[in-house]
């Protein structure tokens, strides 16, 4: 890929945000020096492993690879037979416990079985727990080795001490000896070139005989070591030189170690680099939400909702850009800042982006195949120096281009042919599309001819599009459309912004008429296609409607077979014991009559039998109530049914509303409770509702009676009304739902804003009538549908 397509196209900011990502120098310079590959195997390579690492990345939640250095000039100075310091050494420790860290983080689960090549990068790092654990042992700091270090090290800091103590005491003699305290500047002991000596007054300097380290800057103090001291600071002198022997001599030790591993050490380095410059992929995509292409090799370019990673993603509005399916070549018109560079830009930046191994912030589907090179002549790159004007700068650089395009490549051109004689420039530029079309190169241009627009419409492998601008707000809305040529609008634009309509029509007569035509077509064009966006948009909402509507009645389905199967256990329960209680009564009514049968007395027989019979009729009392309590009528299936009435539904020992009258076939539709089903009028009985009357208010003398059987709708739908209309059409809807007894409905206010479900809930929150409400849960219409509870 030629470098000034990454720089024209915006690569090069990718890369500083890739950067950003990696956690260690090698790493950040790795992802700046990041290049898309030409090779299929190679671009499907690198995008699996940024999924594979963001995969694991989104199960860990963070980079798994801390910051490291760079050791390989240690390394190479180890291996040449050099001495590294402790601060070396602490460095080679890190990268130990780094290379320990990620390699336990990678390790493969046990059951996970799927290839993944980022795990098996972590699990190839060396480690060396013993070396690491004794450079954290005997080295705590750049500056300072440790007493353990060593026993000879240990037994000559003790010396050290030791020798430290004795010349403390001597020289606390001279301190607290009054005769000697006024020979001295101050009462304390010092140290000068690592010999422990006194701050003597200079006059008094003949007076404590001894050596002379150090003087005061004024000269007044003399430092001096006292002669009682001397062979004792000879000996300290004498173990410094011993410790110092004793550390470099485990410092070498350790170097040697390290050389040792250097070529094991050096792997890891790699590993490490490698592993962090993917994990930099895999956090830039997660931070783009990004997503993997599907690659192809049949040259079919399909982006879905992708979105240009330089722009705020609050702001910035995606696009939908195919070739190479349909056509190969796309022409794309439109006004001035209308985001036609955008749209060149955003689909050459993903192709790199694809191709260096990085996901593309766009939509699950998104496809991109694998292009050979890219060319970009974008922006004006005009030379004073070498006398070369917008025009020719384009054009020697699109020679250049027509020099090495063809099959495989991405050829992106902005304003091609401007600059020149519109006609000739036209002409130029359907030569130079031709061309790269006969040459099987996927071509974007954009342009302001018109004659490039009618040449699309009739050349075969050609497509047209536009980005649409708003005329009434002067505003362009960066929506990119495949298939319609764009307008100018030069016109409307210079009325809206203040050019007098007579020389608007004075400039309209220099038109020809075939140029009106054909802007009043491409106009026609653009009206439709935006009603028929309308119209998919809509039909878009009836089916999502209608799978919500789907999920809501399957859903009413399986609770109603889950309310029947719960009440049929019930039955059989009642049943059982009903047919329990019928045989323990008929053997006692057995018994009862065995025993007067033999009785004499005929009258004493009859009232056995009566009480016998009384019983019985009790007991089928019972019964009777306990499998659906009495029923008001002649307890036969009921006659004449009309809409409104109530009925007790048998099997479910319920009631219910008619809703219609019986059909062909005897049955009924009935409202019971939220739910709507058929019956059979034999599985129906009668219930006579009384009428209660509702105490009139004071000063009046009628009263309005209320029918139970009152029919009301489940839910009420205040799409597209302001707040104040639905809040009307609720307080009616909700006093109806109270009155016919209903404990539960739905208020369907559609999700769009908020305004109207957040005004709507707030004056729920408030109703005496409502116990409480909720937002529908899937399948009930979700944000979209307040599920409101009656008291």
């Amino acid at each position: 890929m030629l470098d000034r397509e990454s720089r024209v196209l915006e690569f090069g900011h990718v890369l500083e945000r890739l950067a950003a990502q990696a956690r260690s120098a090698p790493g950040k310079a790795l992802c700046q020096a990041l290049r898309p590959h030409t090779n299929y195997a190679q671009v499907a390579h690198a995008q699996e492993e940024t999924a594979q690492a963001e995969a694991i990345y989104y199960k860990l939640g963070y980079h798994p690879v801390p910051e490291f250095q760079d050791i390989l000039p240690l390394l190479a100075r180890a291996q040449v037979g050099s001495i590294l310091s402790a601060g070396d050494l602490l460095t080679v420790g890190d990268a130990l416990a780094c290379a320990r860290q990620v390699k336990a983080l990678l390790r493969r689960e046990e059951e996970d079985e799927t290839p993944n090549g980022v795990r098996d990068m972590g699990a190839a790092l060396y480690e060396n727990r013993d070396l690491e654990e004794d450079i954290r042992r005997c080295i705590l700091s750049p500056e300072e080795i440790s007493d353990f270090a060593s026993p000879e090290l240990a037994k000559i800091r003790r010396q050290i001490r030791s020798g430290g103590e004795r010349v403390t005491q001597k020289l606390n003699s001279y301190l607290h000896n009054p005769q000697l305290q006024k020979y001295l500047q101050e009462p304390i002991i010092t140290i000068r070139a690592d010999r422990y000596v006194l701050p003597v007054r200079q006059e008094y300097r003949s007076q404590v005989p001894g050596l002379i380290h150090d003087q005061s800057s004024s000269g007044a103090t003399l430092f001096i070591e006292p002669m009682a001291v001397v062979e004792i600071n000879n000996e300290i002198r004498q173990l410094r030189g011993q410790e110092r022997g004793e550390i470099e001599r485990i410092l070498g030790e350790f170097s040697a170690r390290t050389a040792g591993s250097s070529e094991a050490l050096r792997q890891n380095q790699q590993i490490l680099t490698e592993l962090d410059f993917i994990f930099a992929k895999a956090a830039l995509s997660r931070e783009m939400r990004g997503v993997a292409p599907r690659l192809n090799q049949k040259g079919i370019l399909n982006i879905k909702k992708g979105r240009h990673p330089m722009i705020d993603r609050e702001k910035v509005v995606p696009l939908d850009i195919h070739l190479g399916r349909e056509f190969t070549t796309l022409i794309i018109t439109g006004p001035n800042t209308g985001g036609k560079t955008v749209a060149l830009k955003t689909c050459g930046l993903f192709a790199l982006m694809t191709q260096a191994g990085l996901h593309i912030p766009a939509e699950l589907g998104s496809e991109m195949p694998v292009f050979e090179a890219i060319y970009a002549d974008i922006g004006d790159e005009q030379s004073i120096a070498q006398s070369l004007s917008t025009f020719s700068s384009h054009m020697t650089h699109i020679v250049e281009i027509l020099e090495s395009a063809g099959k495989d490549c991405l050829v992106l051109l902005d304003e091609l042919g401007a600059g020149t004689d519109p006609t000739e420039g036209a002409a130029l530029a359907m030569a130079i599309l031709q061309t790269l079309q006969n040459r099987g190169a996927l071509t974007m241009a954009t342009t302001h001819y018109s004659e490039l627009k009618a040449y699309a419409l009739t050349q075969p492998g050609m497509e047209n599009g536009s980005v649409e601008f708003n005329v009434e707000t002067l505003s362009p809305t960066y929506r990119l459309s495949i298939g319609v040529p764009g307008r100018s609008n030069a016109f409307e634009i210079s009325r809206r912004l203040g050019l007098t309509g007579d020389i608007i029509e004075k400039a309209r007569e220099f038109l020809s008429a075939e140029d009106i035509r054909f802007e009043d077509v491409i106009s026609s064009a653009e009206e439709n296609r935006l009603m028929a966006e309308k119209e998919r948009q809509v039909a878009q909402q009836a089916r999502q409607e209608a799978q919500q509507a789907r999920l809501q009645a399957q859903q009413l389905e399986r609770e109603l077979a889950a309310q029947r199967e719960k009440m049929l256990a019930k039955a059989r329960e009642q049943a059982r014991s009903i047919i329990t209680r019928a045989q323990a009564q008929a053997e006692e009514t057995v018994r009862e009559l065995k025993r007067v049968k033999n009785a004499q007395d005929q009258a004493e027989r009859d009232k056995v039998i009566a009480q016998q019979r009384s019983r019985l009729r009790g007991e089928l009392g019972k019964v009777l109530e306990t499998v659906g309590g009495p029923v008001a009528g002649s307890g036969q299936p009921p006659k004449d049914l009309k809409p409104g009435e109530t009925v007790k539904v048998l099997d479910l020992d319920t009631r219910g509303t008619v809703l219609t009258r019986p059909d062909a076939k005897g049955e009924v539709q009935l409202q019971v409770g939220i739910m709507k089903l058929s019956s059979p009028i034999s599985n129906l009985r009668r219930v006579e509702v009384q009428q209660t009357a509702q105490p009139a208010k004071r000063g009046g003398g009628k009263s309005v009676k209320l029918n139970n059987a009152r029919s009301v709708n489940l839910e009420l739908d205040v799409r597209g009304q302001n707040v104040e209309e639905a809040l009307l059409e609720v307080e009616k809807f909700l006093d109806n739902a109270l009155i016919s007894g209903l404990s539960e409905v739905n208020i369907i206010h559609g999700k769009g804003t908020g305004v109207l479900r957040s005004g709507i809930q707030s004056h729920l929150r408030h109703h005496p009538h409502v116990a409480e409400f909720r937002l529908g849960r899937y399948g009930e219409g979700e944000g979209g549908v307040t599920v409101v509870k009656l008291k």
